[in-house]
């Protein structure tokens, strides 16, 4: 038999993150194509919006369905795995210091961004549209939070038709994880056949993780094309100055700060984004940085940081490290709110955005939207928390830049708290482009 024909086409092309780009291209036709067709329907929505909605939001709950093993065994396994770490402790403070630095030049930069081009200044939006957010942050709710409600953190509701849809908090899951990692290590030989189940069921874990990853070029069309078809630019009407502001201080984080960082230590800019676009394409499209954490630590152990600290750091940065959403976001919108109000904003005001940025970043657990750490913040500040209903219409069109910032940073952090401490493993990096690695068998990628 022949030999099988190897492709002319670089693997930049037709690997991975080109089929990701391409959906992301089919999404945006297909999205045009619905929004035309679900115009001739009046209140009703066309099949194709339907469809669009129904895959989209399948995948994403696929992906979300297998974040509580995932993280419990991952966390388990790698708090078990860094005793084989030098120095685990001070890695785990350097990856929060690391999260606190970023978030840090990312809240001054929406400060910056809000203070350089007004958004709430000379506006048309409707006052009548101010109310108040059904849900609030506040700090003490934040303790609260972390304290686990059950085994697995997990909660339950019914909704008017009797279905029963299940859910998990994060940040409880992770501190269960913590502690039964932690204990494990502590007991000795004891544990020693739990921390090896727990290694056994993440091998499984990661398999079907992988089978759901290979859906993301489908998934990513079908959630862009939802998010084209329903809001459009219409949604933008009066806030598009708003959206405008935003996304200039997202575009200065990715596009300075971040490479910054990597040039600062050494690690070729070009490559890092090319390894991370899945990542970030993925989180522009899901909105949730939980939905993408299987995803992200992929990337981030083919990047050379050794998987017993990605299955670490990745977790804790999907629920802390949010760059978009809790730096950028809340400074930005806090302006807002105070220029719209005719509030004079402090020097003092800002030391409290960026404080509020830096430390309360978790407040926002990793999940689809940022309201919560927005009204923590306006009510640090003492501004009307009414001013949270006025920047709800583009809420959706926001969070896909802040969540795609959201994870890139997740991963940047990791690569670069790796590469501080010694553990980064270069020839990883240089055996070949990410697209080739994930284009591997499952067996291969995962071993």
């Amino acid at each position: 038999m022949s030999a099988p024909t190897k492709s002319r086409l670089p693997g930049w092309l037709t690997g991975f993150g080109a089929q990701v780009i391409t959906g992301l291209i089919v999404g945006l036709i297909l999205g045009l194509i619905a929004r035309s067709l679900d115009a001739g329907l009046g209140d009703q929505t066309s099949w194709l919006t339907n469809v669009l909605t129904w895959v989209g939001s399948t995948y994403v709950q696929l992906l979300k369905v297998m974040i509580p093993p995932l993280i419990l065994t991952a966390v388990i396994t790698s708090v078990a795995n860094l005793r084989k770490v030098a120095n685990a402790a001070r890695l785990a403070v350097s990856t929060i210091a690391w999260f606190a630095i970023t978030a840090f030049f990312s809240v001054v930069t929406g400060i910056v961004v809000g203070l350089v081009l007004r958004p709430g200044e000379n506006t048309s939006i409707d006052p009548s549209s101010a109310a108040e957010p059904t849900t609030t942050g506040s700090w003490l709710g934040f303790i609260d939070s972390i304290v686990p409600s059950n085994f697995l953190g997990l909660s339950a509701s019914t909704s008017r038709s009797g279905d029963i849809s299940l859910g998990f908090n994060v940040l409880q899951l992770l501190v269960i994880s913590f502690a039964f990692g932690i204990a494990a290590v502590k007991s000795g030989k004891a544990a020693e056949p739990f921390i090896t189940f727990a290694e056994s069921l993440l091998k499984i874990v990661q398999v079907i993780l992988w089978w759901i990853i290979r859906l993301a070029p489908i998934g990513t069309a079908a959630l862009i094309g939802k998010a084209v078809s329903t809001y459009g630019w219409e949604a933008l009407g009066s806030l598009g100055k708003f959206v405008l502001a935003i996304y200039v201080g997202l575009a200065i984080v990715l596009g300075v700060i971040y490479p910054v960082v990597l040039l600062a230590h050494k690690i070729p800019v070009a490559g890092f984004y090319k390894r991370v676009w899945p990542v970030t394409s993925l989180g522009f499209v899901t909105r949730s940085s939980i939905g993408v954490m299987p995803v992200n630590e992929r990337v981030t152990e083919s990047m050379g940081v050794p998987r017993e600290y990605a299955s670490f750091a990745i977790p804790l940065g999907s629920t802390t490290k949010m760059d978009g959403c809790a730096a950028v976001y809340p400074a930005v919108a806090a302006i807002f709110v105070a220029q719209f109000y005719g509030v004079h904003l402090s020097l003092t005001h800002y030391l409290l955005i960026i404080f509020v940025s830096v430390i309360g970043s978790a407040a926002t657990a990793g999940t689809t939207g940022a309201t919560v750490m927005l009204t923590l913040t306006l009510s640090t500040l003492g501004l009307p928390l009414a001013g949270v209903g006025l920047l709800l219409a583009i809420e959706p069109i926001v969070d896909m830049g802040r969540t795609a910032v959201n994870v890139t940073g997740q991963s940047l952090s990791a690569l670069v708290v790796a590469k501080r401490a010694g553990i980064w493993d270069e020839n990883v990096w240089n055996e070949g482009e990410h697209a080739e690695t994930l284009e591997r068998t499952p067996a291969a990628a995962l071993a």
